[in-house]
């Protein structure tokens, strides 16, 4: 039979019991006590509940949000990658809803109006 040692788990001192038993209550309370407030959730809500009906409004849309991240850049020195800037579009806290809003808009040009939308991509 191996021989094995049993160790006890130490937590950290700002850890404390009534955290771990209570994660729900605490979620809901900022450092103050107060309840958190989201004041983006109505736009938020808004631009998920935004339905593409037109044609026009769609192409727009499609060529007003990028495709992908256009801030993302390798920083390249004699053929050498010497710096990465990392996309900065995940900083947005709208950036679901428009990638959502972009995807619908690109489904209702290929569902709605049988367009190819291979210059979208």
């Amino acid at each position: 039979m191996p021989k094995t040692t049993t160790l006890s788990i130490i937590f950290p001192a700002f850890i404390q019991p009534e955290t771990l038993e209570q994660p729900a209550k605490l979620a809901n309370k900022n450092f103050l006590g107060k309840s958190r407030y989201d004041v983006l959730q109505p736009l938020r809500q808004w631009l998920d509940e935004l339905e593409i009906q037109n044609r026009k409004l769609a192409h727009f849309i499609a060529k007003l949000i990028p495709a992908q991240c256009p801030f993302e850049r390798d920083i390249v020195l004699f053929g050498r990658t010497i710096a990465h800037i990392p996309p900065m579009c995940k900083l947005n806290p709208l950036y679901d809803q428009f990638v959502g809003l972009r995807f619908r808009a690109l489904c209702y040009l290929v569902d709605q109006c049988g367009e190819d939308i291979q210059s979208y991509c």
